[in-house]
């Protein structure tokens, strides 16, 4: 179990490395996209490249930072069920959905688009837009992005199996999540 945990050490910091990194690229697409209107309505100027950019950019902190998002566990999850239940069920709802879910949904997505990256990649793609940007890049983001959401699935199974074999604390507990809690009207008991 050590080799395992020392494995989920090291892809959450790379999803950590990769997560803080990537999130510097909202500030360049912000400053980009003041840039972009100042010269449409200062100077009546308009570049489809920098337009393109803005959204290249926006994909990059979405796809990349999606295994950041789940090692925080900052990710959508149904509370309304998962207030209910004991930590140790949480963990094995956890399990079950990355298992039957994450893992083969990510690395579907990873296989079906390496291909459209390099077809992109050999032909030299571009945006059919005037002065528009190549495509490789935007699409490589693809198969990068669910890899790392793949890798931290990974990560986070590790944990959670090592909470229920007594081998690590709560996972959940430990990322700050914190269950709203259920109004009463709802039907929630306290």
């Amino acid at each position: 179990m050590s080799f395992l945990l020392g494995l989920s050490r090291a892809i959450d910091w790379l999803n950590d490395l990769v997560g803080r990194s990537a999130i510097w690229l909202v500030l360049v697409a912000t400053l980009i996209s003041a840039g972009n209107a100042f010269s449409r309505y200062g100077f009546s100027m308009s570049s489809n490249a920098m337009l393109e950019v803005q959204w290249y950019l926006y994909s990059a902190v979405f796809l990349l930072c999606s295994g950041y998002t789940f090692m925080r566990n900052e990710h959508v999850r149904i509370d309304l069920v998962s207030n209910r239940l004991s930590a140790r069920g949480r963990n094995w709802v956890d399990i079950v959905g990355i298992v039957v879910f994450l893992l083969p949904v990510a690395s579907m997505i990873v296989w079906m688009s390496w291909p459209s990256f390099v077809d992109s990649y050999v032909t030299g793609e571009q945006s059919s837009n005037a002065g528009g940007l190549v495509r490789w890049p935007v699409r490589l983001l693809i198969p990068v992005g669910f890899s790392l959401l793949g890798l931290q699935a990974i990560s986070e199974l590790i944990k959670r199996a090592a909470f229920l074999t007594g081998h690590g604390p709560d996972p959940i507990a430990l990322s700050g999540h914190s269950p709203i809690e259920i109004p009463e009207q709802l039907g929630a008991s306290k």
